[in-house]
């Protein structure tokens, strides 16, 4: 059995309802046909996550989400996700959602990501945006609302 793990670095922010959360997340795996192995989900502030855009990316370039897969098998997935909570706020208010609202946009992503999913190409963004959509729209039939 797997675990998600949540984890803040230069930041106060806190996750609310982490285990319904955690059971969306691990819903959405099992939907793309795999299994949970050890997922870290780490909430940071720009500087922190810059610090490891340009240190493992060679990014020197701000970014909402960094995603590091440490899947060891085909039908499990492991890894882990930094999100800059000052993306998500800045974001949020950009496009005008509620903040909640990009934060599990942005821990999707990461999770899709671990699944497989690219968005280099327009294709592949085109592809995960509408999973995203898919996956946030079971999110609020769940009871995450």
């Amino acid at each position: 059995m797997g675990y998600i793990h949540f984890f803040a670095e230069d930041t106060t922010y806190q996750i609310k309802q982490k285990l319904v959360l955690k059971r969306w997340i691990k819903a959405t795996i099992a939907s793309e046909g795999f299994k949970v192995g050890e997922v870290s989900i780490v909430l940071c502030s720009d500087a922190y996550l810059l610090a490891i855009n340009r240190q493992y990316l060679r990014h020197d370039t701000y970014t909402d989400i960094v995603t590091f897969d440490n899947s060891g098998r085909d039908d499990t997935i492991a890894g882990d996700i930094f999100i800059s909570i000052d993306r998500v706020q800045e974001n949020a208010l950009k496009f005008g959602v509620a903040e909640r609202d990009e934060l599990h946009r942005v821990i999707i992503h990461g999770i899709l990501h671990l699944c497989g999913y690219g968005d280099k190409k327009k294709e592949e963004k085109a592809r995960m945006t509408g999973k995203e959509d898919f996956y946030l729209g079971k999110r609020r039939a769940s009871d995450l609302d």
